[in-house]
């Protein structure tokens, strides 16, 4: 009997385990199936996703930079010394289809400020060196960073274009980063842009509103860093348009221009003025925004020559050599810039005969802002310019 016991008991046991084992297959099964059944459902939820981002229209997209993306799009970095027709430039650009440029974004000057003043000092280098920032990993983050801002900055456009007029002392850098981007150096006489700065009281760091030497010397200091920039990338890179050609010969110039951009020519690019407030946006708080609102004319051409002082125009060869380098004569008191063409001898009577209606229109765009662009100056452009 004891034996017999013993036997059931251990069948009684086994038939236990056999049951706790059976459950055990099944809820695993069970959860096996669920898992399927969720995964199933997140990956048709997936390609119902994927679809729907592929009707969505480019533009209507959000526009993400992926790591050296920068060649997706071709890119214009325009820059000069203020006050020597960079917002003109770029409003004749924005007046091409496939250009878009856009007002000053004042952050991009700034990150290549911080970039130069990190490799500058050894002791800031060497702790990033140390701290596991390579000079790529950074060179990279600065690519994305103005890349993505260009990128954002506006609606979208097959060319890419940045005027920050500073950013031209960067020029070889951004070459570096930028392989494929092209850059439109402005020159202009530097009487023309003292008297402008000084009598539009345009601040910027270093310049003064009424010493003429300091601010020659500054203007010379920054023309100089600039051209230098621009003739080591070479031609092929970096273009010298002159303001007073500009003016003067728009049409020929302007097709210079959009050749060596590799664009197509457009009429729209001689009458800018006809797309501002619909494709041309300008700030009212940039100091050239009530000027270039007009046709391009011949009013700012020489309203410095009766301003400088006497003993001024006898340093000019000392205090700006870059003057007669770059061709301007400095002899005459009245020099000759060039016969003006059709169009613009007609803008001008155009703004003549409707002086009341461009005036108003000038007025409405005004610089509203405080008249100081220290805040928005990077730390290295006014080390250069002392």
């Amino acid at each position: 009997m004891p034996c017999l016991s013993f036997r059931r008991r251990m069948l009684f046991n086994m038939y236990q385990r056999t049951l706790r084992s059976s459950f055990l297959c099944l809820i695993i099964l069970f959860l096996t199936i669920i898992i399927v059944i969720l995964l199933t459902f997140r990956l048709s939820n997936l390609q119902q996703e994927c679809s729907t981002n592929i009707n969505v229209p480019q533009q209507q997209q959000p526009q993400r930079i992926q790591y050296n993306s920068s060649s997706e799009h071709p890119v214009i970095f325009i820059g000069g010394m203020p006050r020597s027709g960079t917002t003109l430039m770029r409003a004749i650009l924005d007046s091409h289809p496939l250009v878009r440029c856009g007002e000053e974004t004042r952050v991009i000057p700034r990150i290549l400020s911080m970039r130069a003043a990190w490799k500058k000092s050894p002791v800031e280098w060497n702790r990033l060196i140390a701290g596991g920032i390579s000079e790529s990993m950074i060179d990279s983050a600065v690519r994305a960073f103005v890349y993505e801002i260009l990128l954002q900055h506006g609606k979208h456009a097959d060319v890419l274009c940045d005027k920050d007029p500073f950013v031209l002392k960067y020029t070889s850098y951004i070459s570096s980063i930028f392989p494929n981007a092209k850059f439109l150096l402005l020159i202009r006489d530097a009487r023309a842009v003292i008297h402008s700065v000084m009598t539009r009281k345009v601040t910027i760091t270093g310049f003064s509103l009424s010493d003429y030497r300091q601010n020659l010397r500054l203007w010379n200091k920054g023309i100089e860093t600039m051209v230098n920039q621009c003739t080591e990338i070479g031609k092929d890179k970096c273009l010298m348009v002159y303001y007073e050609q500009l003016v003067l010969q728009p049409k020929k110039t302007i097709a210079d221009i959009l050749k060596y951009l590799n664009l197509p020519w457009v009429e729209s690019v001689l009458h800018h003025e006809e797309l501002v407030g619909k494709k041309i946006s300008l700030s009212k708080t940039e100091h050239s925004s009530d000027q270039v609102i007009k046709p391009i004319n011949t009013e700012a051409l020489t309203k410095w020559v009766d301003h400088i002082p006497k003993d001024i125009k006898n340093e000019l060869d000392t205090l700006a050599p870059m003057l007669k380098k770059l061709g301007y004569d400095i002899q005459s008191d009245v020099p000759t810039y060039g016969v003006a063409d059709q169009l613009v001898l007609d803008n001008m009577n155009k703004l003549k005969e409707n002086a009341d209606f461009w005036n108003a229109k000038a007025k409405s765009y005004a610089r509203q802002a405080p008249n100081d662009t220290r805040p928005f100056q990077n730390q290295s452009a006014q080390r250069t310019i002392h």
